[in-house]
């Protein structure tokens, strides 16, 4: 299952633990999301350069195991988004599961 409309938050949410590099960035979610969350490089990159342009993270290089590796810091715009983007997906899931809840089998 891919839900690309939640990965934004996800990686926010990811980055508040602490800068990662992109792969980091996505095994943490599929090991997370017990393997249902699994973002591909064509997904997870783009997301990572909007959230950059956008002012919520910034990216630098590090060398790692003798190789350079772009990593991921969330800013204080992406903080408080990241604050605003939870609030709206936990009433979100809640109404999801009050239908859900309330429904009934015939």
């Amino acid at each position: 299952m891919n839900m690309k409309g939640s990965l934004p938050l996800l990686i926010l949410h990811t980055l508040a633990g602490g800068a990662r590099h992109g792969y980091r960035i996505a095994m943490q979610i599929k090991e997370q999301s017990a393997g249902v969350l699994d973002f591909k490089e064509g997904t997870l990159y783009p997301t990572l350069h909007a959230l950059e342009q956008q002012g919520m993270i910034e990216s630098y290089k590090e060398m790692e195991n003798g190789r350079e590796r772009r990593y991921y810091r969330l800013l204080a715009k992406g903080k408080a988004a990241l604050a605003t983007e939870r609030a709206e997906w936990e009433r979100f899931a809640n109404a999801v599961n009050s239908v859900l809840d309330g429904a009934t089998t015939k």
